[in-house]
C-alpha cells in the first residue's frame, strides 16, 4: 500500500536509494579521500550495512540546499583527479541507473579531450630520456631491414587483431586436444548433470591410471627393457594374441614372468640364503625385484592419496542446501562473458537442462504418500531385492561349476594351440556375457519397483550391479590365488593370472562396444524406421559406470601380475570416452525425467574408493604377504613370499654397509609387523569418517544459515505490518 511505501521511503537505509543527489555527494567525498590517501581507508570507516548511511558522510540530506547538476560537476572533478582504473572502478561501484553513468563518462570524456590536447606536445627530455630515445632509435634501425623482408609474410598476424585471432585459434586448438574440455560442456548442456558425471567419472579414472603407469613405467619398466634378460624363443605374431594376451606377448614386458631378478650395478651375489659382498660397493646399486614391489606399493599409496583427495572434495563440493537452488539459478547463472553465437546456445540449453532438474526435484519433495502406499511399495521393494539377490547368487554358483568344468576338461585332453587359445577366452565370455545380461534383468525390477526419483533408482541400480560384480571377482581371485588356473608348465602362474586379467578386460570392452551398438544405434534405428516414433533410447548412467568400476577393479587386481596393464586401460579409456560421446550425440535423448546429479560423484568416487581399490588392495596384500611365487621365473624367484625380497634386501644392506644398522633395527618392528599395516588402514579410515562428519555437519550449519535467511525475510513482512498498522493508527 501507499502507508507501507511511505514507511519504507523514510527509512534511513532506503534514503541513499531514492536521492540521486546524495549518491553524487556521497562519491565525490569518497573520490576526494581516495585522492588524498595513497591507501585504503581503515575498517571503522567502512559502512557496516550493504546500503551505506548517510550518518557517515558530511552532506547535506536537502536535496534543494545543491543542485544535481553542480554536484556532478564536482563528482568530475574529482574523478579527473583518479587514474583510469580507479576511475573506471568508481563509476562501475555507483549504486545510480546507466543513463547516469552515461551522462558522467560523457562529461569525464569532453574535459579529458582538452587536457590530451595540452599534453601531447613533448616535453623536454632529461639526459636520461634522451639516451633512452637514442637507444630505441638504434635499435628500431637494426631490426627494420628483416622486418621489411617478412612483412608480406607477417603481415596478417601484426595487427592486433591478427594477433588476438591467432591466439584464439591456438587456445581453441589447445582445448580440443584435450577429451574433457568442451565436449563435457556440450554433454552438459544437452543430456544434463545425470549424464554428464559419467564422463567425469572417466575423466577421474584416465587420470589415476597415468599416474600408475607413470611410475611404473620410470621405476621398473625401462629399465627393465635397457636391461633385458636372456633371450627366450618368441612365438609368431599371428593376432590373435591381442585377444587373448598370450603367445606372442607372453615373453614380453606386458607381464610378471619377463622381468629378471638381478641387482644392476652391484657385485654381490643374488642368493636368498646369504651373499658374501666386497668391502668397496658400487655406489648405486639398482635392485629391480625391490624396485618391482617398490613401484607397485608407490602407485598404490599415490592411488591411494587421490582417491582420499578426491573423495573429500567431492563431499566439500556437494555441501549445502538445495532449498534456494531455484533462486539462485534463475538469477545468478548466466555468463555475461561469453558472446559468441554458439557459447550462447549451449549456455542457453545447459540452464534450461538445469532448470528442468531443479523443478522436477522439488516437485517429487512435494509428493506425499499414504501409509498404505507406502507399505505396498516396501512389500514390492523386498521382494524385488531378494530376486535381485536370488539372481546374483545363481550367476557366481554358474561362474563356480563353469570353473571345475573346464579344468576337469583341460586336464583331460590336451589340445592343438588354437583350441587352447580359444577355450581361454570362454570363461571372460561367460562372465562378460553375465555382466551384460543382468542389468536388463535389474531393470526390468526396477519398472516393477516404479521408483519415483531417478535418483534412488539408479542407486538401486548400482549397488545390485555392484553386488553381483564384487561377488563374481570374488570367486575368481579365490580361484587366482589357490592355483585354479588354466597355465602351462613353462609359464609362472602370476603370468597366466596377469594373461586372465587382459583376456577379461579386453572381453569386458569388446561388450560395451557390443552394448553400445545394439542397445543404442540399431534401437534407435528401430524406433526410427520400424515403429516411426521419434523417441530415442536414453543414456544407463548405472551400468555405464559400474561397468568402468568393474574395468578399473580388473586394473588394479593385476598391477603386481601385468604391470603395462595401467596403459591398456587407459587405450581403453580414451577409445570409450569418443565411442560413447559419439553414440550419446546421434543415438540418445535426454532423460525423460530430469533429474539432478549434485552428490553422484560423490557416490562414484566413494563406490571407486571402498569396494573397489580396498577390495584390489587386500588381494595384493594377501599376496604379496602369503602367497608363494613362482620358482623358475619372475623376480621373485626362489623365494617364499614376495615380501621376503625386502628382508634380503636390509640383510644385503647391514652387511654392505655396518654404519646403517640403525636401519635394520627400525625396520623389523616398523615394517616386518603386519600390525603397522592395521593400524594405517584403521587411521585411513577414522580419517576419512572424521571428514564425512565435518561434511554432514557443514551441511546442517549451511541449512540452518538459509533457515534462518528464510525467518529474516518473514521478520521483515512482520515489522513492515506492525509498521503499517501504527501508521494507520497515528492518522485516524
Amino acid at each position: 500500500s501507499s502507508a507501507s511505501l511511505q514507511i519504507l521511503a523514510s527509512m534511513p537505509s532506503r534514503t541513499i536509494g531514492r536521492n540521486l543527489g546524495a549518491i553524487i555527494s556521497q562519491y565525490c567525498n569518497r573520490t576526494a579521500r581516495l585522492r588524498r590517501q595513497s591507501s585504503r581507508p581503515p575498517l571503522q570507516q567502512l559502512c557496516r550495512t550493504a546500503r551505506p548511511s548517510l550518518r557517515q558522510y558530511d552532506l547535506e540530506t536537502d536535496p534543494t540546499s545543491t543542485t544535481l547538476e553542480e554536484k556532478r560537476c564536482l563528482l568530475v572533478k574529482e574523478l579527473l583527479s583518479l587514474s583510469p582504473s580507479q576511475c573506471s572502478h568508481t563509476l562501475l561501484t555507483m549504486p545510480v541507473s546507466l543513463a547516469e553513468k552515461r551522462i558522467l563518462r560523457q562529461k569525464l570524456s569532453r574535459q579529458r579531450d582538452p587536457l590530451r590536447q595540452h599534453t601531447s606536445h613533448w616535453a623536454p627530455f632529461s639526459p636520461c630520456g634522451w639516451s633512452k630515445v637514442c637507444v630505441v632509435l638504434v635499435c628500431t634501425e637494426a631490426v627494420r631491414a628483416p622486418v621489411q623482408a617478412l612483412a608480406p609474410q607477417l603481415s596478417p598476424f601484426c595487427s592486433p587483431q591478427g594477433c588476438r585471432g591467432l591466439w584464439y585459434r591456438l587456445s581453441s586448438l589447445l582445448r580440443t586436444a584435450l577429451p574433457w574440455h568442451y565436449a563435457l560442456k556440450q554433454i552438459g548442456g544437452r543430456f544434463g548433470s545425470s549424464v554428464l558425471s559419467y564422463f567425469l567419472f572417466l575423466k577421474t579414472l584416465l587420470m589415476l591410471n597415468f599416474f600408475s603407469f607413470f611410475i611404473l613405467l620410470a621405476l621398473v619398466v625401462v629399465l627393465q627393457a635397457v636391461y633385458p634378460p636372456a633371450s627366450v624363443s618368441l612365438q609368431p605374431f599371428t593376432g590373435l594374441e591381442l585377444l587373448t594376451g598370450a603367445g606372442y606377448f607372453t615373453h614380453s614386458l606386458l607381464y610378471y614372468g619377463y622381468y629378471s631378478n638381478v641387482t644392476l650395478n652391484d657385485p654381490c651375489t643374488p642368493s636368498p640364503k646369504g651373499s658374501v659382498c666386497p668391502l668397496t660397493a658400487p655406489p648405486l646399486p639398482y635392485n629391480l625385484p625391490l624396485a618391482y614391489l617398490s613401484s607397485v606399493g608407490v602407485s598404490f599409496f599415490v592411488t591411494c592419496i587421490l582417491l582420499v583427495y578426491s573423495v573429500s572434495r567431492s563431499f566439500r563440493e556437494s555441501v549445502g542446501c538445495s532449498t534456494k537452488d531455484l533462486a539462485i539459478k534463475v538469477f545468478c547463472a548466466w555468463d555475461f562473458k561469453v558472446i559468441q553465437r554458439h557459447s550462447v546456445k549451449l549456455q542457453c540449453e545447459n540452464i534450461c537442462t538445469q532448470l528442468k532438474e531443479l523443478l522436477v526435484k522439488q516437485h517429487s519433495r512435494s509428493q506425499s504418500q499414504s501409509r498404505c502406499q507406502r507399505l505396498g511399495r516396501g512389500i514390492v521393494m523386498l521382494l524385488a531385492w531378494l530376486l535381485a539377490l536370488g539372481f546374483a547368487s545363481c550367476c557366481v554358483l554358474a561362474v563356480h561349476y563353469f570353473l571345475e568344468h573346464m579344468h576337469v576338461e583341460q586336464q583331460a585332453r590336451g589340445s592343438g594351440r588354437w583350441q587352447q587359445e580359444a577355450i581361454l577366452l570362454v570363461l571372460p565370455l561367460v562372465v562378460s556375457l553375465l555382466n551384460a545380461l543382468m542389468p536388463h534383468l535389474y531393470n526390468l525390477l526396477a519398472m516393477w519397483e516404479k521408483q519415483d526419483s531417478p535418483v534412488t533408482q539408479v542407486y538401486v541400480a548400482i549397488i545390485r550391479n555392484l553386488i553381483l560384480k564384487m561377488l563374481v571377482l570374488f570367486l575368481l581371485c579365490y580361484q587366482w590365488l589357490s592355483r585354479s588356473v588354466i597355465c602351462s608348465t613353462e609359464e609362472c602362474w602370476e603370468t597366466c593370472v596377469g594373461q586372465e586379467l587382459y583376456r577379461f578386460m579386453v572381453m569386458d570392452f569388446i561388450f560395451t562396444l557390443l552394448d553400445t551398438l545394439f542397445g543404442e544405434l540399431i534401437w534407435r534405428l528401430i524406433l526410427e524406421k520400424r515403429l516411426k516414433t521419434k523417441q530415442r533410447p536414453e543414456f544407463d548412467v548405472a551400468r555405464n559406470v559400474l561397468d568402468l568400476i568393474y574395468g578399473q577393479t580388473l586394473t588394479w587386481l593385476g598391477v603386481l601380475f601385468a604391470p603395462l596393464l595401467p596403459a591398456v586401460q587407459m587405450l581403453k579409456l580414451l577409445l570409450l570416452f569418443y565411442i560413447k560421446k559419439t553414440s550419446l550425440m546421434q543415438n540418445c535423448q535426454s532423460p525423460s525425467k530430469p533429474w539432478q546429479a549434485s552428490h553422484m560423484s560423490t557416490v562414484f568416487i566413494s563406490l571407486l574408493c571402498f569396494p573397489s581399490f580396498l577390495g584390489a588392495a587386500a588381494f595384493l596384500t594377501y599376496t604379496i604377504w602369503s602367497v608363494q611365487p613362482s620358482e623358475t621365473c619372475g623376480p621373485f624367484r626362489g623365494l617364499e613370499t614376495i615380501y621376503e625380497s625386502v628382508n634380503w634386501w636390509v640383510l644385503v644392506l647391514e652387511k654392505s654397509n655396518p654404519n646403517i644398522t640403525w636401519f635394520a633395527w627400525v625396520y623389523q618392528p616398523l615394517f616386518d609387523n603386519t600390525c603397522l599395516l592395521f593400524f594405517m588402514s584403521v587411521a585411513l579410515t577414522v580419517v576419512i569418517y572424521f571428514n564425512i562428519q565435518v561434511v554432514r555437519g557443514h551441511r546442517k550449519v549451511i541449512c540452518r544459515l538459509w533457515e534462518q535467511i528464510a525467518k529474516e525475510g518473514e521478520d521483515k513482512e512482520f515489522l513492515i505490518q506492525k509498521l503499517h498498522s501504527v501508521y494507520q493508527q497515528r492518522h485516524r
